[in-house]
């Protein structure tokens, strides 16, 4: 019968296996998670990004850029309020400020207007259509079944806005609608990814 090992001896075959970390690999793991963190607080506190990162050397400078951008990247949303506008504003800034190519990033930011455009103009309207048909049919729906249930009532008003079963309707029908919006946003995401 062949020897059974541990968890921990396999764990450390494995290390083994792998071998001794470069020295990039290092930097990158020390560096990426600040750069995370550098975007956090430019983010919640308003710190200047070109300052912060002239502070560091070149060789680790790229990999906070990396970590930083990463995060602002994740953090460009679509438009649904106010305060979504002002935070996109600000990330898309700083984004612009980490990356070279600012002329890749601007075309890519364009393509991301025209969706946010799109999006607080027409699909607010189509938000709005969307709403009301599903008001109308939960509204029909309901009154079916009092009629059912109780014979004739003219005149009882049921607010369906109030009924757990339209709002979890309305949910899905928002996400559903949001779904072509975000769909393209994440790809517009993906080439922002991809700009040094």
């Amino acid at each position: 019968m062949g020897d059974i090992k541990s968890a921990l001896e396999i764990a450390m075959e494995k290390i083994e296996k792998l071998g001794e970390a470069t020295d990039e690999e290092r930097l990158k793991w020390k560096y990426v998670p600040e750069g995370e963190r550098l975007a956090v607080r430019y983010l919640k506190q308003d710190c200047n990004l070109v300052v912060e990162l002239s502070q560091y050397e070149e060789t680790a400078r790229r990999y906070v850029i990396e970590g930083a951008g990463d995060i602002l990247i994740r953090n460009i949303s679509l438009p649904k309020d106010d305060l979504a506008k002002r935070n996109n504003k600000r990330t898309m800034d700083g984004l612009k400020n980490l990356r070279g190519n600012k002329v890749a990033v601007e075309n890519v930011y364009s393509k991301m207007r025209r969706i946010f455009n799109h999006y607080v103009e027409q699909g607010e309207q189509q938000r709005k259509q969307a709403y009301e048909s599903l008001k109308a049919e939960f509204e029909a729906k309901m009154q079916q079944a009092v009629q059912q249930q109780l014979g004739s009532l003219m005149g009882v008003k049921i607010d369906v806005e109030k009924q757990p079963q339209f709002q979890e309707e309305w949910r899905k029908m928002q996400t559903q609608l949001d779904s072509q919006y975000l769909k393209l946003l994440d790809e517009y995401k993906q080439e922002l990814s991809g700009i040094a």
